[in-house]
């Protein structure tokens, strides 16, 4: 029987890992729900197809009493469901340190592994938190005669982690992405905000006095918190070939905002954000899906530069090599997503057509 080693073999845990390729199904959306809860377990088979990832999740919005039904439920839902091709199961396990961790493990794969595609990791300081995990998978598996990996997933959610997010990002070939968590983060690292993800209206900077008048009215700026992180995040998980993500906004009402911070994090490389209601599913489609718009031009830079050297004007801008690699990305996001997604693929086959 093939053990679980060998899935990755001859890459080792510990060593340095080369870049790889994983698997680049669409997580446009994380859509979280608790498994202890029923309303929300009964309101999951609706959900398949409509959402790229749907992911149990174990640790903070659970009560520590439901912990237990929560595991359980989870294991429910993943036998009852059917998935089908386009909707991925993961889960966020409990922290490492925590008394639930290792039966959440242990439990999942031993009982709905064959059906779970990521595990979530929280509040990951290091590359020894996914060294353990990936052991911890390794033994699993092999015990449960699986047949695929299961991947891993990093929340950046404390000082020490983000210090360590390159070491986390190629701590193992089992690494899928990394969420950037910005509550818990905002906590670790002393933070004068309560907000979970987004701005803070506090943090800003002022248009300089207009001929000096330093009494006179100007404009503020509001400034994004995350920036930092985020890109530093991006960087990491591109110089290991993974995915980095967007991790949770807790105001759901506020869906104009949501949508703001969602695109800053598509813009800056992110892939996908998590949602936590209904009303975010489609604000993560619509911003984590290129636009017809930039499917066309994108198509048209590549049909005008031919091999890709030298440099062409379109509509009174330069576009060279550089121009076509970022146009190659939208490209290569619009086909996968594409094949997903009927409404996308007449959506981007029209872009193509009107350039035509």
């Amino acid at each position: 029987m093939r053990s679980a080693k060998d899935f990755f073999a001859p890459l080792a845990v510990g060593a340095p890992t080369p870049l790889r390729e994983v698997p680049a199904r669409p997580s446009r959306m994380i859509h979280f729900f608790d498994p202890s809860n029923p309303k929300m377990a009964a309101k999951v088979p609706q959900l398949v197809g409509t959402v790229d990832v749907l992911l149990g999740n174990l640790e903070d919005a659970v009560r520590a009493e439901n912990k237990e039904a929560a595991r359980a439920g989870l294991v429910e839902i993943a036998r009852a469901t059917d998935l089908g091709e386009h909707t991925q199961l993961w889960t966020r396990v409990n922290a490492l340190d925590s008394p639930w961790a290792l039966d959440d493990l242990t439990t999942l794969v031993s009982e709905v592994g064959e059906k779970l595609d990521v595990v979530m990791v929280p509040k990951v300081q290091g590359p020894e938190d996914i060294h353990y995990v990936d052991r911890l998978l390794a033994q699993l598996e092999a015990r449960a005669g699986l047949t695929r990996p299961i991947l891993v997933h990093a929340i950046l959610e404390t000082a020490r982690g983000v210090a360590n997010v390159e070491q986390v990002a190629g701590a193992s070939p089992r690494m899928q992405g990394i969420s950037l968590g910005p509550a818990d983060l905002a906590a670790d690292r002393r933070m004068k905000t309560t907000r979970v993800g987004g701005g803070h209206p506090g943090y800003l900077v002022r248009q300089d006095p207009v001929g000096g008048d330093v009494a006179g009215d100007r404009t503020v700026y509001q400034q994004d918190l995350w920036h930092y992180t985020i890109a530093r995040m991006v960087d990491a998980c591109a110089m290991h070939g993974i995915f980095p993500y967007y991790g949770p906004f807790g105001d759901i009402a506020d869906t104009v905002a949501c949508e703001d911070q969602f695109r800053n994090a598509f813009l800056l490389g992110c892939v996908g954000a998590w949602s936590l209601h209904p009303a975010q599913i489609a604000i993560a489609k619509k911003v984590f899906s290129p636009s017809a718009e930039d499917v066309a031009h994108a198509r048209r830079v590549k049909d005008a530069m031919g091999d890709g050297t030298g440099a062409v004007m379109l509509d009174g801008k330069m576009e060279d090599d550089a121009s076509l690699k970022q146009c190659l990305v939208v490209l290569e996001l619009a086909e996968r997503l594409s094949a997903n997604d009927p409404e996308l693929a007449e959506l981007y086959a029209g872009a193509g057509e009107e350039r035509a």
